[in-house]
């Protein structure tokens, strides 16, 4: 799933292709989970309208338009948010690439799992999103309209402070690592870098949020701002599904100490990494370095 870093990247490289430019006609396929306002509502909604601003909360991206409306983006799993130009193998199946030379695995297609083409007044490029599991959300929100999708998050991971976390962790028995994944106290973060962040504090995940010192949690504050800024650095982790809006892989994925690295030697005590399943998520720590 794209995480804060990605969400980020995203946002700041597919800006210049929205903002200040006119809308003139919105594609999407049929009504599916994937569109909390119903496709013909946010066709309607976003026709016609000029995007002013281009802003993120957590994982969300968010146009706001010249009426005061607002056009929400969450990308789920799969969901890739692109230019129509991008040039990246990643943007189709492996059934579609398996069929096409190398030279026209490059060139993308709008297929059964492009949900969204938004095409420009200028004739420019389009903004395209394409989600093959479908576990992203599309919603249209009038002028002052809240939703509890957003209501409910908490601090963005970027900004998070040690005294945050330690009042979060509390009298509270859930595992540090589930109480980071939490929205609701740490907006944007995500699978990836909260076993990167735990592992370079030296925190094992499964340790109770409230046997977490203070100091501690000083320390995976800080830990957790780094990481994720470094990954923004880099574009972004394309481990799978990933690319930024003009298909470019990120980088972040050739710096990891332990996500997605179970049975290699630890990177700084030579142990090997393990991964057990906490919270339904695939979870990675080195029993040596991490407590």
């Amino acid at each position: 799933m794209p995480e804060l870093p990605e969400v980020e990247v995203t946002r700041r490289r597919i800006e210049p292709l929205l903002v200040g430019r006119r809308i003139r006609k919105v594609h999407t396929t049929e009504p599916s989970y994937l569109f909390i306002t119903p496709p013909n509502q946010l066709r309607r909604s976003l026709s016609g309208r000029t995007v002013g601003a281009l802003a993120r909360r957590g994982k969300y991206l968010i146009a706001v338009l010249d009426d005061g409306s607002r056009f929400v983006v969450h990308r789920g799993m799969t969901g890739q948010l692109f230019s129509e130009s991008a040039v990246s193998p990643r943007l189709m199946s492996s059934t579609a690439r398996s069929a096409l030379s190398p030279e026209a695995q490059q060139r993308f297609r709008p297929d059964a799992h492009t949900h969204l083409r938004i095409c420009f007044e200028d004739a420019g490029p389009e903004v395209l999103l394409r989600d093959v599991r479908k576990f992203g959300k599309l919603m249209w929100l009038r002028a002052g309209e809240e939703h509890p999708r957003l209501d409910r998050l908490g601090i963005d991971a970027l900004e998070i402070g040690g005294e945050v976390l330690f009042a979060a962790g509390r009298k509270r028995k859930t595992a540090i690592k589930n109480l980071l994944l939490d929205q609701s106290v740490l907006a944007g973060m995500g699978n990836i870098y909260a076993d990167e962040a735990l592992f370079l504090t030296g925190v094992r995940p499964t340790r109770a949020a409230g046997r977490v010192t203070r100091r501690e949690c000083d320390r995976l504050a800080q830990t957790i701002r780094q990481v994720l800024g470094r990954s923004i650095e880099t574009g972004g982790a394309s481990i799978r599904d990933y690319v930024t809006p003009d298909g470019s892989d990120g980088g972040y994925q050739f710096e990891r100490w332990v996500y997605a690295r179970k049975g290699e030697p630890c990177g700084q005590c030579g142990e090997t990494i393990r991964r057990i399943v906490l919270g339904q998520r695939g979870t990675h720590y080195c029993p040596s370095c991490q407590k």
